[in-house]
């Protein structure tokens, strides 16, 4: 619904972006474009590649990025939404106008678990999973995509439940593991039956979280099957080493890093996807709100520490949250590509950084900073009140 209306919105619209220094792609296997400019059409990507080759007539909207590098806009994999742009776990107003000072762009809800009074009966489980889906298909908190309405499981539900919520327009499970279902065989039951009507599954991973959740090892994990093994470095507490490598090499589902997690854990969670040459299985999230608040940079954070500490390359750290995720979650954004939506996030080195790229500033460990960004081809923030200032900005030509 959302996205059908963002699209009206943008019909007739052309959007040029042009003067472009370095293009992620959000893709793995070629993770920097051989290109300096986009063309977009009704909020949609349209073409890519050198300005003198491409029609760039007749736009809407020109923007020079004046050197910038520009990054499909960032996807948090891992966030708990309740109402709006407001969230009762920490009675904060505006967290996600602020993560979207940092980047993000599209946030996927891992279940409304901070709802005051969450009901926890299936009538109850389902009219708030339904409720939470509708509210933000109809609002984009400062035109960010949440994607939300995320059941947590719990006894007594069956497979006409999953049936009737996939029919409602349901698409997310939230962490399995938060509700009463703890235990491997009946969560790969209700994971089977979400999976057979067209839900992603979610699993929380280490230690308690919050009052009501418990331990979630790694037998658990596996015999659980789900899409996602949420927070493989913890939310906060992490497994035992041994259980985390376990994960990665007997498990083929998308292994989460969260900002909120252990960075030890992120590390080894790393280390080992690169030796299986799985990094295509490694998405980010933020798992916020929770009890140690709100990280409006939380995404860059991640992916400063992996490119910095964990020596990997920053271009291939930005793929863990954006192509890879879009993949991995089916999603429309996430890549520069022909046919994706027109979501990009402007970088550059922050003022004063060693590095002198968005890239080399990153793989030393500063957060770049943010010059502008667009959603479904439309500025929705310019310089980032939360980041480091840019050394460039771009310019609206038009």
């Amino acid at each position: 619904m959302a996205q059908e209306e963002a699209g009206k919105s943008n019909a007739g619209t052309k959007l040029v972006i042009r003067n472009i220094g370095t293009l992620l792609s959000g893709d793995l296997q070629r993770p920097i474009l051989d290109a300096d400019t986009v063309v977009a059409k009704d909020g949609r990507i349209a073409a890519i590649g050198r300005e003198k080759e491409l029609d760039t007539e007749s736009a809407s909207r020109v923007i020079d990025a004046n050197g910038m590098t520009v990054s499909p806009g960032l996807i948090d994999s891992h966030v708990h939404p309740v109402a709006g742009d407001w969230t009762p776990r920490q009675n904060q107003i505006g967290w996600i106008d602020s993560c979207l000072h940092g980047g993000v762009t599209t946030m996927i809800s891992a279940g409304e678990v901070h709802m005051p009074g969450r009901p926890k009966d299936v009538l109850g489980v389902k009219a708030m999973a339904i409720t939470a889906q509708r509210a933000f298909a109809a609002l984009r908190p400062s035109g960010v995509k949440v994607l939300a309405g995320a059941p947590v499981i719990e006894h007594g539900m069956e497979e006409e439940d999953f049936r009737t919520l996939a029919e409602a327009g349901v698409r997310l499970l939230g962490e399995v593991g938060l509700g009463s279902v703890k235990d491997g065989p009946t969560a790969r039951q209700m994971v089977a039956w979400a999976r057979k009507h067209g839900i992603q599954s979610t699993i929380h991973t280490g230690g308690p979280s919050i009052p009501g959740s418990s331990l979630i090892d790694k037998d658990v994990v596996m015999a659980a099957d789900a899409d996602v093994i949420g927070h493989i470095n913890g939310g906060h507490t992490a497994l035992p080493d041994v259980q985390i490598r376990a994960l990665c090499e007997e498990s083929p589902r998308a292994m989460e890093i969260v900002h909120n997690g252990n960075e030890r854990a992120a590390l080894i969670t790393l280390r080992t996807a690169k030796e299986l040459k799985q990094l295509h299985r490694v998405i980010l999230g933020t798992d916020a709100p929770a009890g140690s608040g709100v990280q409006p940079l939380g995404i860059l954070r991640v992916i400063a520490a992996l490119s910095s500490v964990g020596e990997l390359p920053a271009e291939i750290a930005f793929c863990f949250a954006t192509g890879n995720t879009a993949r991995m979650r089916n999603l429309d954004g996430g890549l520069i590509e022909a046919g994706r939506a027109a979501d990009f996030v402007f970088l550059d080195a922050p003022q004063h950084s060693a590095g002198k790229t968005a890239l080399e500033s990153v793989r030393l460990g500063d957060l770049p900073g943010i010059g502008m960004v667009i959603i479904d081809g439309e500025v929705k923030s310019e310089r980032s009140r939360n980041t480091p200032p840019a050394t460039r900005l771009p310019k609206v030509v038009k």
